[in-house]
């Protein structure tokens, strides 16, 4: 291995440091709406019967089955429509006109649809060879008991969940927080796009990228800032931006002369817990802490900002919600490809059912092969050669 790595962590060594320091995750109590994507953190147990009485299941005519002899008319006594009950004890003989969601009157056991009875007057007559006793009645309870488990804690809220726990009067639900994230991007040379650019300025991209890449989790930004490489400036920003649960940095974590990040941490009393990873790209990835809050120092191309963001700081949040956000696969290499040892490469690959494709242009700040990737697919570190057949690791990162 080269001298020029020696003072860099491995990619495995900086993961765990990276989970070592992690913070337990914490509970919120969120409305139900605002739950939803979110990882259920306790049981839910049902505070009521659902449905909560004999209920009918579509419009028609409720009557007790055993009164009915199946010749015999109905004596029509009443209407129930949703949202009203009956008092009254239905005699043999005698029915109700019921409507869908309504409460089955005492003395009724069965539901005739509409369309399968004839009216006369009062009376109706039944014409349904199918029908049977406790026909198109929904139970009491038949969902869910009173007292019994609706869902289990480490669930996805999904959509039907939410709905569910509606249906049983619950409004807010425990779940595991997302983590509050500020996001300073450094740079003299930085413009926001829909700006013109004059000589030496690029357009700024890193910021978009990781906010778009945070939106797909369901997370927004509580911050995104701009500071110049100027180090007094980059102490006030990361003083103002260091209550959180993650901040984000890109950019000035190399060692250049107007690379200011590191030492400004230093100075706003972040401990460096890393400092440099055996990896291409992002070597120059900065990790550390403050109190409960975790800071990520990135490389300023974007490329490395991604990758970093795909293999450090999403796992991290996802220690914070408990949910898994990508899927790593075994996947078989489309071509052969070499690498020097020493370095974990990350490469952005495009995936065809079980083989992965390793796309051209990998360097740190080209974007066009991310904008068409689907997944990093990491070589590991001390080995060169990878033959077109080999299994490799590839992590999806489309959703």
């Amino acid at each position: 291995m080269s001298l020029y790595y020696i003072d860099m962590i491995s990619v495995i060594e900086a993961k765990k440091l990276i989970e070592e320091n992690c913070e337990p995750s914490r509970i919120i109590l969120t409305p139900l709406l605002e739950a939803c994507g979110s990882i259920l953190a306790e049981s839910i147990f049902s505070p009521i019967d659902t449905p909560p009485f004999d209920q009918s299941a579509m419009d028609g005519f409720a009557f007790s089955f055993d009164g009915w002899n199946g010749k015999n008319e109905l004596f029509v006594t009443e209407e129930i429509q949703a949202g009203s009950f009956s008092n009254n004890t239905l005699k043999p003989g005698h029915a109700v006109r019921i409507f869908t969601g309504a409460p089955v009157p005492k003395g009724a056991d069965s539901v005739v649809m509409q369309e399968k009875v004839v009216i006369n007057g009062q009376y109706i007559s039944i014409d349904d060879q199918m029908l049977s006793k406790g026909a198109n009645v929904r139970l009491s309870g038949s969902q869910t008991k009173k007292g019994a488990i609706v869902l289990e804690a480490g669930v996805l809220i999904t959509p039907a969940a939410v709905s569910l726990i509606a249906g049983i009067g619950i409004a807010d639900v425990n779940v595991f927080a997302k983590p509050k994230i500020n996001i300073i991007v450094t740079g003299n040379e930085l413009v926001k796009p829909g700006h013109p650019i004059s000589e030496g300025q690029i357009y700024e991209s890193n910021s978009y990228g990781l906010m778009a890449a945070l939106s797909q989790l369901g997370i927004i930004p509580d911050s995104v800032v701009m500071v110049g490489d100027e180090e007094d400036e980059t102490i006030d920003k990361i003083m103002s931006q260091l209550k959180c649960d993650i901040l984000i940095l890109t950019g000035g974590v190399s060692m250049g002369n107007y690379d200011f990040v590191t030492s400004a941490l230093d100075k706003c009393g972040v401990t460096k817990v890393f400092h440099k990873v055996k990896q291409k790209p992002g070597k120059p990835l900065f990790f550390g802490k403050k109190g409960s809050t975790l800071v990520f120092g990135l490389p300023g191309n974007p490329a490395a900002v991604m990758t970093c963001f795909y293999e450090y700081i999403v796992p991290v949040i996802s220690r914070f919600t408990r949910k898994k956000y990508y899927k790593s696969l075994q996947l078989t290499l489309a071509q052969s490809y070499g690498k020097k040892p020493g370095l974990t490469h990350f490469l952005k690959g495009k995936t065809n059912e079980s083989y992965v494709t390793i796309l051209p242009g990998q360097e740190s700040y080209l974007m066009n092969s991310f904008a068409v990737a689907d997944c990093v697919v990491e070589l590991e570190e001390e080995k060169e050669h990878f033959n077109a057949g080999e299994s490799v690791v590839a992590k999806m990162i489309v959703r």
